[in-house]
């Protein structure tokens, strides 16, 4: 198995871009923030069923956390990742620092419509799908891919990129792919592995929730922050959002 090459410039992505363009082939791009579980690797193995070539990148971005929020503690595992990467025949992983994304003092951000963002999370989180469209605009302008995979757990975000795309004439075909979820129906997170045994069981009742549309069903301990059903665009959902043991966890089901 060859190991997928890590990339941490601009300028040297950009390159590589340069001749996969150049040799005609369709490229796919997954961005992440790392630590990958099934659910990136699913988005992985379908960019690869149906593009060329694959890029994915792993950027923890700053500016969509807020000040209490848990970016520093954020899992950064580039080598466990680049593994997982490279069993799906990832081309490169484009993995920059943060000055070389944000150079300056000052970043020009993108700012989704009131309507998509001022909600669900973007209710309690003011300013992280500013950050989230600023970072995926950027890297869709250095990537400049045919095709980018998101998961649909993310269903707010996936509303919001869609409806970027489309208002700012982006030539980039944007797919929103499956929730992922373990055995016990968990829907695949990062955060998940701040779960103990304990908080995992209470979690479960999320889904037990959106499934029967009946908040009786959530555990007792559970803060619950929403719980809706929404309509964003084409994208018509429940949607759900709370703390377990102080890790907060999101999921829906699509209607």
């Amino acid at each position: 198995m060859q190991k997928a090459h890590i990339i941490t410039n601009i300028s040297d992505i950009k390159e590589k871009i340069g001749e996969i363009k150049c040799s005609g082939l369709t490229l796919g791009f997954v961005p992440t923030m790392g630590a990958l579980h099934i659910g990136h690797e699913s988005l992985i193995e379908r960019a690869n069923t149906e593009c060329d070539a694959v890029i994915v990148s792993i950027f923890v971005n700053p500016i969509q956390f807020g000040p209490n929020e848990d970016f520093s503690k954020y899992p950064r595992q580039l080598e466990q990742d680049r593994e997982i990467c490279s069993k799906y025949g990832v081309d490169y992983i484009f993995a920059p620092i943060e000055q070389e994304m944000y150079p300056g003092k000052y970043v020009t951000e993108v700012v989704p419509p009131a309507l998509y963002q001022d909600r669900l999370c973007g209710k309690s989180r003011p300013g992280h799908f500013n950050g989230v469209a600023t970072v995926v605009l950027k890297l869709f302008n250095i990537i400049t891919p045919d095709k980018a995979y998101f998961g649909e757990k993310d269903a707010q975000q996936l509303a919001i990129i869609k409806k970027m795309v489309q208002d700012l004439n982006v030539p980039v075909e944007i797919i929103g792919c499956p929730i992922i979820r373990d055995a016990d129906g968990l829907a695949c997170s990062s955060r998940n592995k701040y779960l103990t045994k304990e908080s995992r069981e209470k979690a479960l009742t999320l889904y037990k929730v959106l499934q029967a549309h009946n908040l009786d069903l959530l555990h007792p301990d559970i803060e619950l922050e929403y719980f809706e059903e929404v309509e964003l665009g084409q994208d018509k959902f429940f949607a759900i959002a709370a703390k377990v043991d102080g890790v907060r966890l999101i999921d829906n089901i699509r209607l």
